[in-house]
């Protein structure tokens, strides 16, 4: 059996995971001793052993501050590929159907831009698909046990590699990490990641080698700071005079230095990024492919299309495509889908502000009611008007399924309290309550203004098709929609000049998918905390995280426990109070739980996608087999 033997193959040149051993073994129909004996030759074949899970907060077998305050007992490591001559693969070729537009990840408001610049930059640490600590730029990842997290978690102490060094040649020390948080924390930057930074103390670099971060408060999220898509370490040398007001300006956003296995060598922000390799990368023998071209732009469909039938791209990435097209482009055998189980929901935003009146130059802004989102029956009898599971059973298929809650991940933080029903009886009573009432013409009504709404999403055949068949629901309850597509790569744009992103939500409900990024998510949960800094406005150029504007009380004060709570039963209960919180208020209406669906060439190895962080994070890995 041909496919037999090529697996057994890869499996003992270490060309694949366990994993991706186990998924294709399953996938050939094997029996259970024939797994087994693939599972051990795959041990063998790997340079070093898999480390074993580590300890994360979710995985705390006693409530003690020590164990609260360490996401790892030890460290992990992304798992070796076979001794290969760097860029001795010449070109790889992915596709971001959104294009990217910006490479300075702490400008950056979509994942687009994140992974587009995970590929020239590098946090300390990043997080592997288990949830576990992965060293990247750290020498180590520190721990209770090794002594780099203080008992009280209000300190943790990082050991840095030694001679890394920028693409430029310059050596990267402590200074530029400390460097960095100075960069995020300046109010006047306006970076989209400063939230996670504000619980930030002090930092001291004793040596060249040494990072002691010192929080505010005890801090069970210390793993957000440096870690992941939010956690790249900028240059010092290249920033220092573009800090402030300056930082938006700076040539560094479109072509920045970084320690990662490559450097830019032409970027056409909304078109394509070409990436030569790193010849100061650490790492001898990688990278394996000697160039790397992202291009952005067209559609998922486009996208599936090009990685699983004609083979034109290696790699194409969130294949938000209709189930049963993709089932039919997976048949033609040229490439293979990659399903993660994911941490993302795809969800309706609902505004509490007006979006049609303007104040000082501003639409929906903060302070300014919605004429008829405001009222809590009104969302309610929005949310019963989603018909979720049609959305996911027909649109989605394995890429997704119907959801109640907005945060679906870590399970130990998943609420068992809320549910959905599909009832346009409830919400049609629900909006007769509260003094909306139809029309002449079937248009609801109060006071002499009509409930007519705009819908606002990116250009996407999936999403397309679900703004239709919500608002089929919406206007047989009486509710006029206008349903507005917006190009990715505007919607998702951090320029503070485009009434068309998603931050600025001139729109009346807007819809995307997002998730958290660490195992502890208040990096996610901060997206519904109500303090005026984080309300997205124009006062901080829209880079606030609150795009809804909503406001409450009980929310922030779990919020703000969630920052410094220890105890991790405690931690459960806070998550899933501010899960019900943003449900039940209908601040939000999830809509469908996404796994990750990307695309990929069948000889294209090594990638070990995580659900928490960037799809490229480990791209020196990347392999193409024979």
């Amino acid at each position: 059996m041909d496919a037999l033997k090529e697996l057994e193959a890869a499996a003992r040149t270490g060309q694949l995971s366990r994993r991706e051993v186990l998924k294709r073994a399953a996938a050939l129909g094997l029996s259970a001793p024939a797994i087994a004996a693939l599972l051990a030759a795959c041990a063998r074949g790997e340079a070093t052993p898999t480390p074993a899970p580590a300890q994360t907060p979710a995985a705390a077998a006693s409530p003690t501050p020590a164990q609260a305050a360490s996401p790892t007992a030890a460290a992990a490591s992304p798992t070796p590929a076979p001794a290969a001559k760097r860029g001795e693969g010449g070109l790889v070729k992915l596709l971001w159907w959104q294009a990217p537009t910006i490479l300075n990840p702490h400008f950056s408001q979509g994942t687009k831009d994140f992974d587009a610049s995970r590929i020239v930059l590098e946090p300390l640490a990043d997080v592997n698909d288990q949830g576990e600590l992965v060293p990247i730029l750290a020498a180590e990842i520190p721990s209770v046990q090794n002594g780099g997290v203080s008992s009280d978690a209000k300190t943790v102490t990082w050991k840095l590699k030694q001679g890394v060094k920028w693409s430029d040649g310059t050596p990267f020390t402590s200074k530029d990490v400390k460097f960095t948080y100075e960069f995020v924390i300046d109010e006047k930057a306006a970076a989209t990641t400063m939230g996670n930074y504000t619980v930030i103390e002090s930092i001291e670099t004793p040596d060249d080698y040494t990072v002691v971060i010192r929080f505010k408060n005890p801090n069970p999220a210390w793993m957000n700071v440096f870690v992941g898509p939010y956690g790249m370490i900028l240059p010092e040398h290249v920033l220092r005079d573009y800090v402030g007001e300056k930082a938006r300006n700076a040539p560094f956003n479109l072509n920045p230095i970084g320690t990662g296995p490559y450097k830019v060598k032409e970027f056409r922000p909304g078109d394509v990024v070409v990436y030569e390799m790193n010849e100061n990368y650490r790492e001898p023998n990688k990278p394996y492919f000697a160039q790397v071209e992202l291009k952005g732009g067209g559609d998922a469909t486009t996208a599936a299309r090009a990685v699983l039938q004609t083979g034109e791209v290696d790699y194409a990435w969130n294949l938000q495509v209709e189930a049963q097209v993709l089932d039919q482009l997976e048949k033609t055998g040229v490439g293979v889908v990659e399903v993660i189980e994911g941490v993302n929901v795809e969800r309706i935003l609902v505004n509490m502000t007006d979006p049609r009146k303007e104040v000082d130059g501003e639409r929906s802004k903060l302070g300014v009611p919605h004429p008829w989102q405001s009222d809590l029956r009104v969302r309610q009898a929005y949310a019963l008007a989603c018909q979720r599971d049609v959305i996911a059973n027909t649109l989605y298929g394995r890429a997704g399924k119907a959801t109640s809650n907005i945060l679906v991940a870590p399970e130990r933080f998943v609420s068992k309290n809320t549910s959905w029903k599909f009832d346009l009886d409830a919400a049609a009573k629900l909006l007769d309550e509260a003094g909306w009432t139809k029309g002449p013409d079937g248009v609801r009504q109060r006071d002499g203004v009509r409930m007519e709404i705009v819908y606002q999403t990116t250009v996407n055949p999936v999403r397309q098709k679900t703004q239709e068949i919500i608002k089929r629901a919406f206007e047989q309850l009486g509710i006029k929609v206008e349903l507005k597509s917006i190009d990715a790569s505007v919607f998702f744009s951090s320029d503070p000049g485009n009434p068309d992103t998603a931050a600025h939500f001139y729109a009346d409900i807007e819809m995307f998918t997002n998730g958290p990024t660490s195992v502890y998510p208040v990096d996610y949960m901060i997206s519904w905390y109500g303090k005026e800094d984080n309300i997205a406005q124009k006062a901080n150029n829209w880079a606030g995280n609150n795009y809804e504007r909503w406001q409450n009380e009980e929310y922030d004060k779990a919020y703000e426990q969630a920052l410094v709570e220890l105890d991790p039963q405690k931690q459960a209960e806070l998550f899933i109070k501010m899960n019900d919180l943003v449900v039940n208020n209908v601040v939000v209406i999830p809509l469908v739980h996404r796994n990750s669906v990307s695309g990929r060439a069948k000889n294209l190895t090594g990638l070990e996608l995580s659900r928490w962080t960037d799809e490229t994070w480990n791209i020196a890995n990347w392999r193409r087999s024979s």
